[in-house]
């Protein structure tokens, strides 16, 4: 099969080559990270009984590393014209970082592997999103995020329900458990090396490109404020989860069927943004979340909480291919890269400061007022994001 029959592949019923192997990476890994993820907790509770903080401390440090380094490898790989570099060393890191928390004997050692594994993710987060742009036609750029980000949901329902039959077949061997993420790592770095392709790209972004905003049109930096404010309220979905139990739902299941939906959701509606265009789905997409937050703020009964968990996932279905779509169409043929870590950028450092603003509602307050906050802030997003309609729709 030629480069340009499988590097990129514009017609409608197939997707590009890069796009299908790289769904099926991120699949992949997060089997593996999602097979690690749920039991770290239970790890630190060992390693320092009675040291809650350590969670959040492991999940912030390693989430705001992540986020610096998006922004940081997206300039670069515009810069040095390698994306595929990064995408092997991203996943590459993760998938040998991740089974040494396996041998950990102390709390802080959990938080140097974790970071390490958020390193990985840091790195190739951005090339990546912008490999399978300049895979894609752009006539196919929504479904080919949509079917990444499926992939993706779908790894994050599978490795949840591996670690659960895995623990209860072997009780107490959190250790074996890290060890076994190796299988799937091995198999990333099979796909990737032999596998995944550089695409031809008309349009080179050059040595003189630095970390800044200042190539943009004014347009996409109203977007980034819009993906700002709208990641104000966008909460970690752990707070849902702690609600979820006090309603006395299982919360593996739960999150299980929350994956599933949203994997379902993406590959269906991946499609509709390249038929209605990203601006508009979008639109939807981010106006749901503020009608899902509104709901979750008045269920007080299991039943109705599920139901608007099912909202939920729609919106995640609309709107994570449409964000991604949206941020490429803005920014230009020669910045991808760069647009790609500026809007992950934007997303991960202010995400901080969402969950302690939530958290504190929540234990002040409760759980209606931080999540009537959410809601608000999901819907003045959608406010200012239809002020900014794009020429071309």
């Amino acid at each position: 099969m030629s480069e340009e029959s499988r590097a990129v592949n514009s017609s409608p019923e197939r997707l590009p080559w890069n796009v299908k192997l790289l769904g099926m990476t991120s699949l992949l890994n997060d089997i593996a990270t999602e097979m690690a993820f749920p039991v770290i907790p239970l790890l630190l509770a060992i390693l320092a009984p009675g040291e809650k903080w350590i969670v959040g401390l492991v999940e912030g440090v390693a989430d705001t590393v992540a986020a610096m380094l998006k922004l940081f490898s997206g300039n670069w790989s515009d810069r040095l014209d390698n994306r595929r570099g990064f995408v092997l060393v991203g996943y590459g890191l993760a998938a040998v970082a991740r089974p040494f928390i396996g041998v950990a004997s102390a709390a802080w050692q959990v938080v140097v592997v974790r970071t390490l594994d958020r390193v990985g993710k840091g790195l190739r987060a951005s090339p990546r999103d912008a490999l399978i742009a300049e895979s894609t036609a752009e006539s196919q750029r929504g479904r080919a995020f949509g079917f990444h980000q499926a992939m993706d949901h779908l790894g994050a329902a599978i490795g949840p329900l591996l670690s659960f039959l895995f623990l209860w077949q072997f009780p107490g061997h959190l250790g074996e458990l890290f060890f076994l993420t190796a299988i799937p790592g091995i198999a990333i770095m099979g796909l990737l090396f032999w596998g995944l392709e550089k695409p031809s790209r008309k349009t080179r972004a050059g040595k003189t490109l630095r970390l800044t905003l200042q190539p943009f049109s004014p347009r996409f930096k109203r977007f980034l404020g819009c993906i700002l404010l709208f990641t104000l309220g966008n909460s970690s979905d752990m707070v849902l989860l702690q609600r979820a139990g006090e309603l006395q739902i299982s919360m593996p299941l739960l999150w299980c069927a929350f994956n599933i939906a949203k994997s379902i959701g993406n590959l269906l509606c991946g499609p509709l943004v390249d038929r209605r265009g990203a601006f508009k789905t979008l639109l939807v997409g981010w106006a749901l979340y503020g009608f899902a937050y509104a709901g979750f703020a008045a269920a007080q009964t299991a039943w109705l909480f599920c139901a608007v968990v099912g909202v939920y996932a729609l919106h995640f279905s609309l709107s994570e291919p449409a964000e991604k779509t949206l941020a490429v169409q803005l920014a230009g043929p020669e910045r991808k890269g760069l647009a790609l870590g500026w809007f992950n950028f934007t997303v991960g450092i202010f995400i901080l400061p969402a969950n302690l603003l939530t958290g504190w509602l929540y234990q002040v307050y409760g759980p209606q007022a931080a999540f009537a906050t959410c809601a608000l802030f999901a819907l003045a997003a959608t406010a200012a994001l239809a002020t900014l309609r794009p020429a071309e729709e």
